[in-house]
């Protein structure tokens, strides 16, 4: 399902996208891949909820890009989720992961040059732990103008 951009925050500089970020072949390692992509995750989550998870890594192994972000919820998520209501906090998270969607597999494929297949993404409430999970497709490579 595509969002509309005028579903999507605004912003002056889109700092997640933007100054562009080394590709795997411009870095020694995938080491260096996997903090690009972290860093850019927490930028992405700070331009769609406000803030950013405290604490975030990903993994990039073959076809698969995982990023585990931790402490990402906001003081009106937590206190619902203290509430007893951590099915709405849930539903909510779904939405607002299904709006970045777009931009967190373009990050994705911007930096491994890679094409996204798949893109799923949960969150473990009591624990605060959100996986973004990228499924890409084997062997395949982004044309890019890097």
């Amino acid at each position: 399902m595509s969002i509309p951009s005028s579903a999507r925050p605004q912003s002056a500089h889109k700092s997640y996208l933007l100054p562009r970020m080394a590709t795997i072949d411009q870095t020694s390692s995938a080491g260096n891949t996997s903090r690009e992509i972290s860093r850019a995750m927490v930028a992405l989550y700070k331009e769609y909820v406000g803030r950013g998870p405290t604490n975030a890594r990903a993994y990039v192994h073959d076809d698969l890009v995982v990023v585990v972000l931790q402490d990402t919820m906001i003081h009106a998520e937590k206190t619902l989720a203290e509430e007893g209501e951590e099915d709405l906090v849930r539903g909510v998270r779904r939405v607002f992961q299904g709006k970045f969607r777009d931009d967190a597999t373009s990050i994705v494929e911007r930096l491994t040059r890679r094409k996204v297949l798949a893109f799923l993404s949960d969150h473990a409430i009591d624990e605060d732990v959100a996986a973004e999970v990228f499924v890409l497709v084997p062997g395949d490579e982004v044309e890019t103008d890097v």
